[in-house]
């Protein structure tokens, strides 16, 4: 029982952690900040591998977006695509599999 509730605990605490990262909401009446620099490589690298959890917390408000849209173009979209690659392992896992 105590583990359980420390599970919930520790996974509530990642999410909100994971949370402060996440992109940016995607409305377009919202004015979006361009004097800050546009994401790049390393911001989708990171935005990619934190899909699913900025998925879920984007379900229940909408501040939070799963893909930045101040971004640098082909290099944010080549470190999102890594990124749930990496996260989501990619599809090596399945290849590497012995059929029996």
């Amino acid at each position: 029982m105590k583990s359980a509730l420390m599970t919930i605990v520790c996974a509530t605490l990642a999410l909100a952690l994971l949370a402060g990262c996440a992109p940016r909401g995607s409305d377009p009446l919202q004015a979006v900040d361009q004097t800050s620099d546009p994401a790049g490589f390393w911001k989708g690298l990171w935005h990619g591998f934190i899909v699913l959890f900025t998925f879920v917390i984007s379900l229940f408000t909408d501040k939070v977006g799963i893909y930045e849209i101040h971004n640098s173009g082909n290099l944010y979209n080549l470190g999102y695509v890594l990124g749930v690659m990496i996260f989501f392992g990619g599809s090596g896992g399945g290849a590497c599999k012995s059929a029996k």
